[in-house]
């Protein structure tokens, strides 16, 4: 079941294009929203979108931008902004195979759903739980995960969680909003380091330590 937080931001993974498109649609569903495809490839495309979403939006729109592994980094730069600064009956929907090969600063500001199988799948409630246990705990947790592709995602829920509760000011266990903060960087930089073919267990040990 998919669980649509206070976020504005989606980043839908899946190898699929048609389950992909499927996932949006099911996504604006649940929002109440409308779809707009805008397609994202220079930094054009996002100056024309500046344009439209000056404009004010009387209904609910889910933009949809397909294959944004696909934009240019300066294009993606540029858009960063949209993902930062929420704006009234406007989200967004981005769609990628793969988490690994979309900017981090792109990753860190949306929520991630994993399409499979038509289905939408959030693990932003693993890192939750994650979150809670003491500093002995979470490394006995991460001593046991041996795959890369693992790593990532408990890296991108925690990254996820923290940015969730930036906005949201809720997340049990995980202090001040000052500490979310810097963890969420940390989580960030360690997410960054894992894509980079970091050694796992090195990178996961040193958040645990580094985590405040």
């Amino acid at each position: 079941m998919l669980i649509v937080k206070s976020m504005h931001a989606f980043l839908l993974i899946g190898p699929d294009k048609e389950e992909l498109k499927t996932g949006s649609d099911e996504l604006a569903k649940k929002l109440h929203a409308k779809i707009m495809d805008f397609p994202l490839i220079k930094i054009d495309d996002v100056r024309s979108l500046n344009n439209l979403i000056r404009l004010s939006f009387e209904v609910p729109t889910l933009i949809v931008c397909q294959n944004i592994h696909e934009t240019g980094e300066a294009a993606l730069n540029a858009f960063l902004k949209n993902l930062e600064e929420p704006q009234e009956n406007i989200y967004f929907a981005l769609t990628a195979p793969t988490t690994r090969k979309v900017l981090s600063t792109i990753v860190s500001r949306c929520q991630v759903i994993r399409i499979n199988k038509l289905q939408l799948t959030v693990n932003n409630e693993d890192a939750e739980e994650f979150v809670k246990l003491s500093v002995g705990e979470k490394l006995a947790y991460i001593d046991k995960i041996k795959d890369r592709e693992k790593a990532i995602e408990l890296t991108e829920s925690l990254v996820n969680s923290y940015h969730n509760a930036i906005h949201s000011g809720q997340l049990q266990g995980a202090g001040s909003l000052d500490t979310i903060a810097r963890n969420a960087e940390t989580a960030g930089t360690t997410l960054n380091r894992l894509k980079a073919n970091g050694n796992i267990n090195l990178q996961l040990t040193n958040l645990i330590i580094s985590l405040v």
